[in-house]
């Protein structure tokens, strides 16, 4: 099953997926949250607007200050609230942006969220031209 599991393949997609979408921001770093005001934004956050997501506005970025053409993680995050399991995706977020991140998306009791880091293993099928 490892073979499957977090490779280059699946981060190339990722990384295609938003370089090729329209990223508009709506919260820069130090904002406070429009519903809950003791929600402050660790880091720019903002949609890719031709995407489809839970969010009508698309699929939801969290932008750090490391190189903003690769994707650093992705969260997964389940919210009883809404009813809904979602993706966000952390572009260029550094260690301390990503934990930072990870602490702003569990402060409620109605969401909760995991990290897939990125990982860099080609699978065994990938290694040939057969």
């Amino acid at each position: 099953m490892t073979e499957f599991e977090n490779n280059a393949y699946f981060w190339q997609k990722v990384d295609t997926l938003f370089l090729s979408s329209n990223l508009k921001i709506a919260k820069h770093k130090g904002e406070v949250h429009h519903k809950f005001k003791n929600l402050i934004y660790p880091v720019e956050y903002g949609h890719l607007e031709d995407t489809i997501s839970t969010s009508p506005s698309g699929i939801s970025v969290y932008l750090g200050t490391q190189s903003k053409s690769k994707v650093t993680g992705v969260v997964v995050a389940a919210d009883i609230l809404i009813k809904t399991i979602d993706i966000k995706l952390l572009v260029g977020c550094n260690e301390e942006e990503t934990y930072e991140v990870l602490h702003f998306l569990n402060q409620t009791d109605f969401q909760k969220t995991i990290l897939i880091h990125r990982g860099n293993a080609i699978p065994s099928w990938g290694l040939t031209d057969n």
